[in-house]
């Protein structure tokens, strides 16, 4: 394989952009690793009083994740973002106000690899979520198992990461004062294992869940449309039935996060490597679904607002899909 090196006089503002891109990629695939095992060297060295001290705040703080976290406005506004932001680049399309007094579900598609539009516009300020929806504060939900890492966990809640638990979700969007977005992947870690350039099948037709807490609370669905979001890595060819899907899904119901073998371009050169394409992402933020609060659904209601929401979401996609250059004969699939 013939590999293509980055110049040498490259910009030193691209050099930043993929410096910030590489630390966070570095940030989902190793951190939490090197957390726990920081955190273990520390329990059998002399200093195993700082860790029984951590140990014990992590018990007084074990439900923080799902009520609410505990962000910082500081850690969201880091200059880092912004390179990280401008390295795809990364823009956070409005297309209604959003009344900042109740409380929204956003349904993010596609997942993608790492959900970087996601990350990108709800847990940084880098794309202005504060200034164009006034008076909301995202919430990214993510697998409750990080949340369970010491150190790790604590600086992913300081972005506004939250579990992706049941619990966690109602206490977002049950909130009277408002004012919550609740960002939910929808097509979850399955999602990711059908994530490469030009995927445009969705994971939807059997996630139900975030549809009866909205019913439940009365959270109007926001459906959220990421163009762009699968085109940042390529993917070892997995269909389904394949031996390799069938690894892939094995290992995820075990360990409950999927384990696509991707490939992009690395720092100095663009032939291979985990760092993504500089793809634009456009993350389009849709019109709002009005919910009746209805505390005890059925599921014929459940039904209903679902149909509803796909079609929320179809429109959403088949406006949009020629402003970030997609083909007409290019159409959603749901599955």
């Amino acid at each position: 394989m013939k590999i293509e090196f980055a110049p040498l006089n490259i910009p030193l503002r691209r050099r930043l952009q993929t410096a910030a891109v590489l630390q966070w990629v570095f940030s989902f695939l190793a951190l939490a690793q090197v957390c726990l095992a920081a955190f273990v060297l520390l329990a059998l060295s002399d200093w195993w009083i700082l860790a029984l001290l951590y140990a014990g705040w992590l018990w007084l703080d074990w439900d923080t994740p799902s009520s609410g976290g505990r962000r910082s406005r500081w850690v969201r506004s880091w200059t880092v973002w912004e390179q990280f932001r401008d390295y795809f680049p990364i823009t956070l399309v409005k297309t209604v106000d959003l009344d900042p007094r109740k409380n929204y579900i956003f349904g993010f598609h596609p997942h993608g690899v790492l959900v970087a539009g996601g990350f990108g516009n709800f847990c940084t300020e880098a794309t202005g979520f504060c200034r164009l929806f006034p008076g909301l504060t995202p919430h990214l939900l993510m697998l409750p198992f990080w949340f369970r890492v010491p150190v790790f966990r604590d600086y992913i809640m300081f972005g506004g990461l939250v579990s992706s638990s049941k619990s966690s979700l109602s206490y977002l969007v049950s909130r009277p004062e408002g004012g919550n977005v609740a960002v939910i992947a929808v097509g979850g870690a399955p999602e990711a294992l059908d994530a490469r350039p030009g995927a445009l099948t969705l994971q939807v037709l059997n996630r139900k869940g975030f549809i009866k807490l909205a019913l439940k609370h009365g959270a109007q669905l926001v459906p959220v449309f990421s163009f762009g979001e699968n085109e940042l890595f390529d993917q070892m060819e997995n269909p389904s039935g394949s031996p390799l899907r069938r690894l892939q899904n094995r290992l995820q119901s075990i360990m409950g996060v999927a384990l696509p073998l991707i490939h992009a371009r690395g720092v100095f050169q663009y032939s291979f490597g985990l760092i993504p394409y500089r793809k634009p992402i456009h993350t389009v933020v849709g019109k709002p679904i009005p919910v009746v609060q209805t505390p005890s659904p059925s599921s014929e209601d459940i039904n209903s607002l679902h149909q509803l929401y796909l079609q929320s979401l179809t429109d959403l996609f088949e406006q949009h899909k020629h402003t970030y250059g997609l083909r007409e004969d290019q159409h959603l699939t749901y599955i």
